[in-house]
């Protein structure tokens, strides 16, 4: 379904200003440019590695309980703990399969505030220790479809692993003039 009026390009900030960076720190990491099914990226590393924020923002959605489940498999229990950070960008941050957070609803965070630590909670239950990262724009709070991830988030890894400070609000803003606000589900929905 598309907007009744199309997202204003205010909602996306100017990046002069904003700050990326790489959102595990301290450990070996591993991620590949596809993803099974939807754009996002499964960043590969050991079980404790610290997730840091992105970019500088507001932490938006925040699960602290797994309450994933095999025989239901509900779309928005597949990320276990997770969290989602509006940058200041305009821009949604999405992680999820953590073993520990620590941030809230609401919390005003910085590019590399510890956010939680890498695990296999959700659907990732029993497999490899890896962070679900996503990137999209804001919704309303339940919208899991649109935040588990709308565009690649590879080429901005690739960047912020390298020091650099490529932006993804573009992409996301073109992406979401394109699908609208809240675009139907199509997969594991």
């Amino acid at each position: 379904m598309r907007p009744s009026h199309p997202p204003s390009e205010s909602t996306y900030k100017s990046t002069a200003l904003a700050r990326y960076v790489f959102p595990i720190r301290g450990c070996k990491v591993s991620y590949g440019h596809s993803h099974h099914d939807y754009p996002a990226t499964d960043m590969f590393a050991a079980k404790g590695c610290a997730i840091v924020a992105a970019t500088g923002g507001r932490i938006d959605e925040v699960s602290t309980t797994d309450v994933w489940n095999s025989s239901t498999n509900r779309g928005a229990d597949r990320g276990g703990l997770s969290y989602s950070l509006v940058g200041d960008d305009g821009v949604r941050y999405y992680g999820s399969h953590l073993s520990a957070i620590y941030v809230h609803a609401g919390q005003r965070v910085s590019a590399g505030t510890l956010i939680g630590r890498v695990g296999n909670t959700g659907d990732a239950r029993g497999g490899a220790t890896h962070m679900h990262f996503g990137v999209s724009w804001p919704t309303r709070h339940g919208i899991w479809w649109v935040r588990r991830g709308e565009l690649y988030p590879w080429p901005y890894l690739d960047s912020w692993r390298a020091g650099g400070q490529k932006s993804p609000v573009a992409a996301v803003a073109s992406l979401h003039r394109q699908k609208g606000d809240v675009p139907p589900c199509s997969v594991d929905c």
